[in-house]
């Protein structure tokens, strides 16, 4: 099992796979991927021809058969690229499991001429290969391509690159700035990119333009983070926890975030306890009804003690945070292991 950046490497080099298998959560990075793919073994003037595009929501056993048996035209090799192909879901209906079956068979025989790429996509943004058997299985007969999120410098260079080609300038500062403040997922970067490109026509990208158009994804974060803690899912938790840090690095803000979110878990939790209704709650707040039924539903897996606990952990952890020279991302591992310890 491979990433992306052991994809393009592999692929500079010439060792191109008879079969590859993507995975991930990015859609855009992973349609990249399987361009470098074909782009690396069939010439662009008969992509038409030698590159055969199946649905893998549609697909049956028979169409891949016959697209993968069907020599090259004027050409030594042909990509057959199966897209969303569901059958590689870790559980599925019997017709997609015999589907699978029949394929993982098939991969092992398949003709010196054909490439084949599939890819799955995630649902979930903690999904990993190793979570999925089938993804497990494949790996020992095909090649399975990881698109995790890229390391930072690579990452804030394919930003970049986004501007550039829609034939926009953006200054180093500022597209580091845009990707560390928007969703780490080249679908929702692209669209993002679309709208500060039409909102500053004519003049230069600003923090301000960024500001002012991309919308914070930090809030949706924090509450799966705290539905991870109610759930007792420390592993999971610290995976999210890196992956927020990963997108801002900025401790203090996750903290603080962390921090306010349990205070109004604790002060929703006491409205209840008087008798609140969700209708008066979602006025004192001015949220969205189905906002103020999540936080009123995360509440309820905690008592107010628990929260006060976890409360105090907080403002500990955040005053460690602005005095003390020690590792900040641990500090806040440290502080995500004792509220887990919380009884």
């Amino acid at each position: 099992m491979i990433d992306f950046d052991t994809l393009e490497e592999e692929i500079k080099k010439g060792k191109i796979s008879n079969s590859y298998i993507f995975c991930g959560l990015d859609e855009e990075l992973i349609k990249e991927g399987v361009d470098l793919v074909v782009n690396s073994v069939v010439d662009k003037s008969m992509k038409d021809l030698n590159c055969i595009r199946l649905d893998g929501l549609n697909t049956n056993f028979d169409e891949i058969l016959n697209a993968c048996e069907t020599m090259p035209f004027m050409g030594e090799k042909k990509a057959v690229v199966i897209y969303r192909a569901e059958f590689l879901k870790d559980k599925t209906d019997s017709s997609l499991s015999k589907l699978y079956k029949e394929i993982t068979e098939y991969l092992k025989d398949i003709p010196p001429y054909t490439i084949v790429v599939m890819y799955y996509l995630f649902n979930d943004k903690r999904d990993t290969p190793k979570k999925n058997k089938k993804l497990i299985s494949l790996d020992k007969v095909s090649k399975v391509v990881h698109f995790d999120r890229l390391k930072k410098d690579r990452y804030y260079k394919k930003v970049e690159e986004v501007f550039k080609k829609r034939g926009k300038d953006i200054k180093k500062v500022e597209a580091r700035y845009f990707a560390e403040k928007v969703t780490n997922n080249f679908d929702i970067i692209n669209r993002e990119a679309d709208k500060i490109i039409a909102y500053t026509e004519g003049r230069e990208i600003t923090k301000k333009d960024i500001d002012k158009l991309v919308l914070k994804s930090s809030e949706d974060d924090i509450f799966d983070l705290i539905d991870l803690i109610s759930m007792r899912k420390a592993e999971r938790a610290i995976d999210l926890l890196d992956e927020l840090l990963f997108k801002s690095d900025q401790h203090m803000l996750i903290i603080t975030n962390i921090e306010n979110h349990f205070k109004r878990l604790y002060e929703i939790k006491l409205l209840k306890n008087k008798g609140y209704s969700i209708a008066n709650i979602t006025s004192k707040y001015k949220l969205p009804t189905f906002i103020c039924e999540k936080l009123i539903n995360q509440s309820s897996k905690f008592t107010l003690n628990q929260l006060k606990e976890i409360l105090d952990i907080c403002l500990r952890t955040e005053i460690l945070l602005k005095s003390s020279s020690n590792d900040k991302t641990m500090e806040l591992e440290l502080m995500l292991f004792n509220i887990f310890m919380v009884k």
